[in-house]
């Protein structure tokens, strides 16, 4: 069995998010996808519509994702790739070069995907004049 990983907020859950799961799960035959808590999101600066539970549930009702964990900080990802025995980690192509998960490499193979173009959360909330 190939067990693919792939890390987001996933709030507003909109096509380009379905889209990107359904293409991460392609890579293998088993989905994990690491769910940013509200605390790690904050450390980001970003706010949640949706609580972390909401998005869970939301994500667990998609046919593509097998498991939810929560991504509660940057350090994780290695202990991740490990804990489940984690074959490909999936990203949209905008990480790609990013140091926190080329380290992967080490571990596992690591795929960029290109976004869906014309759609983001951050284009929603603008759309909608909701401050991003």
């Amino acid at each position: 069995m190939k067990r693919v990983l792939t890390y987001g907020t996933y709030d507003l859950l909109h096509w380009g998010h379905i889209r990107l799961l359904q293409r991460a799960r392609a890579q293998g035959d088993y989905l994990v996808v690491a769910l940013s808590t509200e605390s790690f999101n904050e450390g980001k600066g970003k706010k949640t519509y949706h609580d972390f539970d909401t998005r869970k549930k939301m994500l667990e009702a998609v046919r593509y994702v097998d498991l939810v964990i929560p991504e509660d900080s940057w350090d994780q990802k290695i202990s991740d790739v490990k804990r489940y025995e984690i074959d490909v980690v999936v990203m949209g192509g905008d990480w790609e070069g990013d140091p926190r998960f080329e380290v992967l490499t080490d571990y596992c193979d690591v795929v960029y995907l290109d976004r869906t173009e014309g759609i983001s959360t951050t284009k929603i909330k603008r759309d909608l004049g909701i401050n991003a």
